[in-house]
């Protein structure tokens, strides 16, 4: 995979290993980015096969919801669970959100370097990051471990080694439209003995961003909007969970290419938005909307001019599980506050 060198730049203004710190949470949330589009360079894993392993994702082979099930992952393997899962390891902070979700944070005992949420999840046992420690994992002792279907692909050798040791582990699928997101909670609700709650944390979700649907339909004259995931700048293009944020709030985002990329500043400007969503605050010390509204030459910008640049928590927007749908209401508000003044 390749990661623009431009993310690991040091900022002169920060001490080196707070820096790194950061730097090293903003080149996750980058590559976090690219496995949850499935866009991983040189994959090409939106194939047929692919496609048709997704859609098969977390089909039971045993009818009931009664343990032991089978199900078919992202990967299309058929993995049986036993019996309701009682000790959970998660990979992977989406996977660990949705259980925290499903009412299942009880059986979290192990969890990625990069989880942050819910604040209790950071008291869990860190099994590291990306490259986990297999060792860790297997010490757990746990009856489920969760990622996902990238790790088949970047840690091969290390979910052989915990599928060797016994442990079942279950890949859900690249989410990256929100309908993937609800199909990977129907599936961890379905394996954890928690699919009621799944079902109801899936309608909570489709009920709010119904409601967002509703206040903005009437909108007649839509905002442009250009998402900055990175300040150098990267932006979000077609197929991303930030595209179909603004489709669903009524707003035209100004980025038509697909994915995420670098786009020369001239481009960026002609294109004028009316407004500018950063999604990088939380890595860096200054202001986001600082660092776009200093910028030589933009000051004739509508968004910089009118004042509408803000910045959206990078994990409301890109982390693929329950909380998008808190993005998507945060987005629709700064978009169009007079609809969501109430």
């Amino acid at each position: 995979m390749l990661v623009p060198v431009q993310v690991l730049r040091n900022k002169d203004n920060l001490e080196e290993d707070e820096e790194m710190k950061k730097v090293q949470k903003l080149l996750f949330a980058f590559i976090v980015l690219l496995l949850t589009a499935g866009m991983l360079a040189g994959c090409g894993s939106n194939n047929a096969a692919d496609e048709k392993k997704g859609g098969e994702q977390g089909t039971e082979q045993q009818t009931g919801g009664a343990f032991p099930l089978t199900v078919t992952d992202a990967t299309g393997a058929e993995i049986t669970i036993e019996k309701e899962p009682q000790r959970i390891v998660s990979l992977v902070p989406n996977t660990t959100e949705i259980v925290f979700a499903i009412g299942l944070g009880e059986k979290v005992v192990g969890r990625s370097e990069w989880d942050n949420y819910p604040e209790e999840v950071l008291e869990i046992e860190s099994i590291g990051d990306m490259n986990f420690n297999v060792e860790k994992v297997i010490s757990l002792n746990p009856d489920l471990v969760l990622g996902i279907a990238s790790q088949a692909a970047s840690t091969p050798e290390g979910l052989q080694q915990l599928k060797d040791a016994g442990l079942t582990v279950v890949l859900v699928e690249e989410a990256a439209s929100l309908e993937q997101v609800y199909d990977n909670i129907a599936l961890l609700g379905k394996i954890t003995g928690a699919q009621d709650k799944a079902e109801e944390v899936i309608h909570d979700m489709k009920s709010r961003i119904a409601k967002v649907k509703e206040k903005t339909a009437q909108i007649e004259e839509k905002k442009s909007v250009i998402f900055e995931i990175d300040p150098e700048p990267y932006v979000a293009g077609k197929n991303t969970f930030m595209d179909e944020m603004l489709s669903i709030i009524n707003a035209e985002n100004l980025i038509t290419e697909e994915g995420w990329f670098k786009i020369d500043q001239e481009s960026y400007i002609e294109r004028n938005p009316d407004v500018i969503l950063t999604t990088y605050g939380s890595f860096f010390e200054d202001d986001p909307v600082k660092m776009v509204t200093s910028r030589p030459g933009w000051q004739d910008v509508t968004a910089v001019k009118e004042n509408q640049v803000y910045d959206v928590h990078n994990d409301l927007v890109t982390r693929p599980g329950p909380r998008l749908v808190e993005g998507v209401e945060e987005v629709a508000k700064l978009v169009y506050p007079e609809v969501f003044s109430e």
